[in-house]
C-alpha cells in the first residue's frame, strides 16, 4: 500500500519552540506508520536548509529579517510550488504561509489546522490578514480545530460544515519516566511551574503579582521579549529570591521541571491562548493545573474541580487563592493530579489523536483536484 505524502506547511520547526511547533512535530514523528510527511517552514538564517529530524524531512526556507512578528521569506511559495504531496496541512495563524498558499494556490486537497485566532488591529486584520486566511478557509476541503469553543471563532462561521475537533496528542512515556537524579531546586516549599514563551498575553505578570506573599518557589522556564521586564517586576514586588527564570532548557531538563514540580499555572490573558499544549504536558506529569477561564479551549482541557481549579483571567487574587488552595492540601493536589493524567492518557494521547485526525487526511488523497 502506497502512503500519502503529506506536507505540513508551518510557521517553524524545532528547536524553534511554541505550542504550534510542538504539534507540528508530533505530527510529523508520530504519523511515519500512516503517512510520509514533511514540513516547509520559515527559516531563521539567510539560506535554506534541508535536513531530516528524526526522520522527519524538512525544509528551513531563507529567511531576512521580520517586520513585527512576521519573517520576510519571499522564495516560501517558490518552495511551495515545487513541493510534491498528496495533501497540504497549513497551520494557521500564519501569514507567510497564507501569503505563499495564494500566490501559489496549489490543486493539491488543502486541510487548514486553526491553533487559535489572530489578534491584530482591526484595519490591519481586515485590510490584510482576513483576505488570505478566507481564501485559504474557502479552498480547504476540512478545516480542523483542536477543542469544541474554537467551533465558535468568527472566521469560521462560514465555514462551519467543513471543520472538525481533534484534540492534540501527546505520548505519554516521556512524562512517565523516572525523574532527573539531583534536585532542580533545593527550595522545601512548594514548587509552582510555568512554561511558555515570555510575552504579554502569557499572563506571567499577573503570575508574580498572585505569588507575593504566598510561601511557594516560582519556577518559569521559556524565554521571550518580556523576560527582562519580568525579572524588574519580581524585584520590585520583592519576590525575585523565590522566582527562578531557567530560560529556555533542552527537552530533558523541561521533562525533569514538570516531575520535579507540584503545580502547574497557565495564567494567559488573551484568546490567543487558545488551548494550552503545556497543559497537557502538565497533566500527563500527574500535576493540578491552575489555569484562566478563557473563551478558548484552556478551561475545555483543564476541567475546574476536575483537574485542577479555573479563575477569571487578569485577576491576581483569585489566581494567588487557587495557587494557595492546592499548595496547602496536598491530598486534593494529589487527587486532582491523577484525574488530570487520566483524562490526558484517554483524551489527548496520541492514539486518540491518531484516530480521528488519519482517516480525515487520508480520505482527501483521491479527493478531485482544485479547478
Amino acid at each position: 500500500m502506497i502512503r500519502p505524502k503529506v506536507l505540513h506547511l508551518g510557521k517553524y520547526y524545532p528547536p524553534v519552540r511554541g505550542g504550534i511547533e510542538t504539534v507540528l512535530e508530533l505530527l510529523c514523528r508520530q504519523a511515519r506508520t500512516c503517512v510520509d510527511s514533511q514540513a516547509l517552514v520559515l527559516g531563521t538564517s539567510p539560506r535554506t536548509v534541508h535536513e531530516v529530524v528524526d526522520g522527519v524531512p524538512v525544509t528551513r526556507v531563507r529567511s531576512f529579517g521580520t517586520v513585527g512578528a512576521v519573517a520576510l521569506t519571499p522564495t516560501l511559495p517558490w518552495w511551495l510550488a515545487r513541493a510534491a504531496a498528496d495533501v497540504i496541512v497549513l497551520h494557521e495563524p500564519n501569514p507567510m504561509a497564507l501569503l505563499a498558499y495564494a500566490l501559489v494556490r496549489p490543486r493539491t486537497p488543502l486541510v487548514v489546522w486553526l491553533h487559535s485566532e489572530v489578534i491584530r488591529p482591526l484595519w490591519q486584520y481586515k485590510l490584510f490578514y482576513e483576505p488570505l486566511l478566507n481564501l485559504a478557509l474557502r479552498r480547504a476541503a476540512r478545516i480542523v480545530v483542536a477543542s469544541p469553543p474554537m467551533l465558535d471563532a468568527p472566521s469560521l462561521a462560514p465555514f462551519r460544515h467543513k471543520c472538525a475537533v481533534v484534540p492534540f496528542g501527546i505520548d505519554p512515556a516521556p512524562y512517565t519516566a523516572a525523574a532527573m537524579p539531583g534536585p532542580l531546586s533545593e527550595s522545601a516549599e512548594p514548587t509552582l511551574l510555568f512554561v511558555g514563551r515570555l510575552v504579554a498575553y502569557k499572563g506571567v505578570d499577573i503570575l508574580l503579582r498572585a505569588v507575593k506573599g504566598l510561601a511557594v518557589r516560582t519556577v518559569i522556564v521559556g524565554d521571550g521579549p518580556c523576560r527582562s521586564s519580568l525579572e524588574t517586576l519580581a524585584t520590585e514586588l520583592g519576590v525575585a529570591d523565590r522566582v527562578t527564570f531557567a530560560g529556555q532548557v533542552p527537552d530533558d531538563e523541561r521533562l525533569a521541571w514538570y516531575r520535579k514540580a507540584d503545580l502547574f499555572v497557565l495564567p494567559s490573558v488573551s484568546r490567543q491562548e487558545a488551548f494550552g499544549m503545556v497543559q497537557i504536558e502538565a497533566m500527563l506529569s500527574e500535576l493540578p493545573v491552575v489555569s484562566t477561564a478563557l473563551p478558548t479551549g484552556v478551561p475545555w482541557v483543564n476541567q475546574h474541580g476536575e483537574t485542577g481549579l479555573v479563575v477569571p483571567p487578569g485577576d491576581p487574587a483569585a489566581l494567588g487563592a487557587a495557587i494557595a488552595r492546592l499548595a496547602d492540601d496536598l491530598a486534593l493536589s494529589r487527587e486532582l493530579g491523577a484525574r488530570a493524567r487520566a483524562r490526558c492518557v484517554e483524551r489527548y494521547s496520541f492514539t486518540a489523536a491518531r484516530r480521528d485526525l488519519f482517516p480525515l487526511v487520508t480520505g482527501l488523497v483521491n479527493r478531485p483536484a482544485h479547478r
